[in-house]
């Protein structure tokens, strides 16, 4: 299971959001589940479009970004 966490914050009517883990992620919800279901859309569709442009057959490892 892959988790993030979910900053937020109210804006006039509604609740804007961003991922901490992805700090280009941002949406916006009239309620908190409402948020939650948007940031999920955002990061998919990022995820989605962060791999244009890589050959299929690419490879991947984890690393660690900080010590």
């Amino acid at each position: 299971m892959k988790t993030g966490t979910l900053l937020y914050w109210q804006d006039g009517d509604w609740l804007v959001g961003r991922l901490r883990e992805r700090s280009d992620i941002f949406s916006q919800g009239k309620t908190l589940e409402e948020l939650e279901l948007n940031i999920k859309d955002a990061l998919h569709l990022m995820e989605d479009t962060d791999l244009e442009g890589i050959p299929q057959a690419y490879q991947a490892k984890e690393i660690v970004l900080e010590a």
